[in-house]
């Protein structure tokens, strides 16, 4: 019970705030940017996310069923993974934004114009499609000869391998080759581009802006670091060293923190949404 209670507050917290965001950024003028383009996709990856995980976690939890169909388990898969190597992508292409914008503020408008954020986000989306569909395809018609008993809360790629009685010795190569790509590169750029910025404030002779540049960075450098180390650890794992108990709350932080976090360690805090939320509430109250 203690469980199902801070899972459904942070799901309640991650909805309502990843709502909030998405409307905020479609109905105001001042959040038509870059930055929020691909901020609003953020919001809309956690909320899937959270939607297919907690809400059937929930009921199964209620009504003592446990249950889920194969091909049930295989949507989970899909939109978990499809989700999960988006949002890698999502976050390596707003790093991004951010070095252009503090870096190369004058070839701003023309790096990251609206048809270069278009094909990053269908990059973005199609390269995760893939991994996903491919991987749900692999586990789909897997021999399942072991138990019907998944050990954990939701239908998890490396989890439902550890039932098949088949050589995981494809499992290890696609899953070492396959997340390479969607964990290493995304990291990679992240990385790259949080250094470019600290050397660029730290060049600047204001010790304001630099303290407050490198609180944002360190904000947002923990929020990432716990959704890719855990990523990690979950999906470039060996499938002979697999642990139930250590998957469970890795899936944790990877999928329903970061989306109860983002919206105000990436938004909230902006001054930009602040004043759209703070024009929000005033038009609520003269509606009223």
């Amino acid at each position: 019970m203690v469980f199902l209670g801070v899972i459904l507050f942070m799901f309640i917290v991650a909805l309502i705030g990843n709502s909030l965001l998405l409307f905020l950024i479609k109905t105001d003028s001042g959040l038509q940017t870059p930055m929020y383009f691909f901020l609003s996709q953020l919001a809309f990856m956690d909320l899937c996310q959270v939607l297919c995980i907690v809400p059937k976690m929930t009921v199964d939890f209620i009504t003592q069923s446990y249950s889920i169909s194969l091909y049930g388990c295989f949507v989970q898969i899909s939109v978990t993974m499809l989700m999960g190597g988006a949002e890698c992508f999502i976050l390596a292409t707003m790093s991004y934004d951010r070095y252009v914008a503090i870096c190369r503020p004058l070839q701003y408008p023309v790096l990251m114009r609206r048809k270069i954020c278009n094909i990053m986000s269908v990059a973005a989306w199609f390269g995760s499609s893939v991994q996903a569909f491919t991987c749900s395809l692999y586990v789909l018609p897997l021999p399942y000869c072991k138990s019907n008993v998944i050990r954990h809360y939701m239908c998890d790629y490396p989890a439902l391998v550890q039932l098949s009685c088949s050589d995981n010795l494809a499992y290890d190569i696609t899953a070492y080759f396959g997340n390479s790509m969607f964990l290493v590169i995304p990291i990679s750029v992240i990385l790259a581009s949080y250094i470019a910025i600290l050397l660029q404030v730290f060049r600047a002779q204001s010790s304001g802006r630099s303290h407050k540049a490198l609180g944002t960075c360190f904000s947002h450098l923990c929020v990432v670091g716990i959704f890719f180390v855990t990523a990690i650890l979950t999906y470039m794992t060996p499938a002979a060293s697999y642990s139930a108990q250590r998957a469970m709350i890795n899936t944790l932080f990877f999928t329903i923190v970061p989306a109860m976090m983002n919206p105000f360690i990436y938004s909230l805090r902006n001054r930009d949404v602040l004043a759209a939320l703070r024009k929000l509430f005033a038009r609520c109250t003269m509606c009223q």
